[in-house]
């Protein structure tokens, strides 16, 4: 089995991530320790990152697997060598698990076709994230104590998101209703949502995305603090939203871009220090299921 797309995932594997990723986060790992005891896990991370690749060091250092990282930027990788050619190699290592991230589209699926272990997807271009979904999920499940009847409003540069695309396909399986806003340029074809503020207007919890410049073509040429005043989220913005709506963010923020600093660092509604936290715990669990079947 491997975690390519959240399409991968039925939906009681689904539910028996988000349970056990629950179980973890709030310290309950009595069973957690020695549970990938003797197994090997590689992180294999084309582009850069910092709570991805650390939260999936980490979970699999709490199942007390043995964790290698393969630094690109000093791999054969810099002398020309393929995707394909490094999956062959370090599948003949034959580790118990491969984590990768890369800036092209399919590049997990292309892997997982090529080795004998189970392959987790950490983001691949602009497809997908499946584990950042799921620890979206998780945080706003335990914030609310359900998912089902919530709305969503995810805004920003859903075009060039993994994040956006994924989360739009796990929270609606789970009862969530999803609303995806952002500038004209930085929307799907297929997208159309008259403006950010209606998309948040109303909405129990609001997920920024930062503008993925190094995707885009030509600049958009907004003026500092521009972008924030006409499509980010500030506290003015915010205050159109459900009383109790609550605030996400994958990471990193760029602040004063699609987030106000009073809006992120909002001690009373602000969840993207949790998601940083739950995204451990939800990786220990899917290292868990795909190394060691459901139990």
């Amino acid at each position: 089995m491997h975690l390519i797309s959240i399409d991968s995932l039925s939906d009681e594997q689904v539910g028996i991530l988000l349970d056990t990723a629950d179980l973890f986060s709030k310290g309950e790992r009595n069973t957690a320790p020695g549970k990938l005891a003797g197994r090997t896990v590689f992180n294999l991370f084309y582009e850069n990152s910092t709570r991805t690749a650390m939260s999936f060091a980490m979970a699999a250092a709490r199942l007390q697997a043995e964790v290698l990282t393969l630094s690109v930027e000093h791999s054969s990788v810099k002398k020309g060598e393929t995707l394909e050619d490094t999956a062959r190699t370090l599948n003949a290592m034959g580790p118990d698990a491969l984590v990768l991230r890369h800036r092209e589209n399919g590049a997990a699926s292309a892997v997982a076709a090529l080795v004998d272990c189970p392959v987790i997807n950490a983001g691949d271009g602009t497809n997908e994230h499946p584990t950042q979904a799921l620890l979206d999920a998780l945080t706003l499940r335990q914030h609310f104590g359900r998912l089902e009847g919530l709305t969503v409003a995810i805004c920003g540069d859903v075009r060039h998101s993994r994040v956006a695309r994924s989360n739009a396909k796990l929270l609606p399986r789970l009862g969530a209703k999803v609303r995806l806003a952002g500038p004209p340029a930085l929307l799907p074809d297929e997208e159309s949502v008259a403006s950010i503020d209606q998309a948040i207007a109303g909405a129990d919890a609001v997920m920024m995305l930062r503008v993925q410049r190094e995707r885009l073509d030509e600049d958009l040429g907004d003026a500092p603090g521009e972008f924030l005043a006409r499509y980010g989220l500030t506290p003015e913005r915010l205050a159109t939203a459900a009383p109790h709506a609550v605030v996400l963010h994958p990471g990193p923020m760029n602040r004063g871009v699609e987030i106000a600093d009073s809006v992120a660092d909002d001690p009373q509604r602000s969840l993207v220090l949790k998601q940083v936290a739950n995204g451990v715990a939800v990786r220990m669990a899917c290292l868990d299921l795909l190394v060691n079947g459901a139990s």
